[in-house]
């Protein structure tokens, strides 16, 4: 049975990153978790909540 996700980056991509200032990458996962935050329903909170308690 396959689980999870699993995706690729490319090399470019990965490499700009690194190249962010410590600020920009912590903006950049400020606003991800904003994101997430508004895109999860209800349920989907509570199935997080569950498996970050664990």
């Amino acid at each position: 049975m396959n689980k999870g996700f699993c995706y690729t980056l490319e090399k470019e991509d990965i490499l700009n990153y690194m190249k962010l200032s410590t600020k920009e990458k912590l903006t950049w996962l400020e606003e991800i978790m904003l994101f997430t935050e508004k895109a999860l329903t209800p349920k989907e909170k509570e199935i997080r909540k569950y498996f970050r308690n664990k």
